[in-house]
């Protein structure tokens, strides 16, 4: 995602709908498998305030907006869930798909953005709305917007690759904490506390980006269709 401090306005409305249906899938899920703790707290909602991470969601994105950072992201709350209280599925595998609801849902909505943002940013469509609207009308309406859409595309996906991650809080270090025997399952919780040190120091060193930045830039081109 190319840096331009002119498209603050689009990037942060981007940041919000993703880590707000980040968290929606989650709690959707949850809810639907049973758990009301979801809906009882007030998380089952697209208003971003509920949502908020005083950290995770102001500081760290203004920080990488001030140092011009290539990627944004950002996390909200964690939504609360109860996996005891699933009804239609076991414990295990009902936190498995629960953890991996978040990731999905800002990959559905990459692809969705994407699809809008090829036709939308076809020669075809831009011709038939420049002559049925006005030249005007395209460059103050349809560019703007296909800019939000390609920094909606960027931004789900790295909070998608970013979560997947196989490091305990994160989701992915969830989904394998789910899918593991009950040994194995105990010993990597215990890293759970140190899963943030984890991933600073692996920002720090510049480890993450070799992980992410491949399936970041292959799916982005994907989506986009470049």
């Amino acid at each position: 995602m190319e840096f331009n401090i002119n498209h603050i306005i689009f990037m942060i409305p981007a940041l919000l709908f993703a880590m707000v249906v980040h968290e929606l899938g989650h709690g959707y899920v949850a809810y639907k498998f049973g758990d009301s703790t979801p809906k009882l707290a007030g998380r089952l909602t697209f208003n971003p305030i509920p949502h908020l991470d005083p950290i995770g969601s102001i500081l760290l994105p203004a920080l990488l907006i001030i140092f011009h950072s290539p990627i944004l992201f950002g996390w909200a709350k964690p939504i609360p869930i109860n996996p005891y209280n699933f009804k239609k599925i076991s414990v295990r595998i009902g936190s498995a798909i629960t953890s991996f609801a978040g990731p999905g849902m800002n990959l559905l909505s990459a692809f969705i953005f994407g699809i809008l943002f090829q036709i939308l940013s076809s020669k075809s469509a831009l011709q038939s709305m420049a002559s049925t609207f006005g030249v005007g009308f395209v460059e103050s309406v349809i560019f703007p917007l296909l800019i939000f859409f390609k920094y909606a595309v960027s931004i789900n996906v790295i909070l998608a690759i970013f979560n997947l991650l196989p490091i305990p809080p994160l989701d992915g270090g969830r989904i394998l904490m789910s899918l593991l025997p009950s040994y194995m399952e105990a010993k990597l919780a215990e890293f759970e506390n140190y899963g943030f040190i984890i991933i600073v120091a692996l920002l720090i060193l510049g480890v993450i980006n070799f992980i992410i930045l491949p399936p970041y830039f292959f799916l982005v081109s994907l989506f986009l269709g470049n």
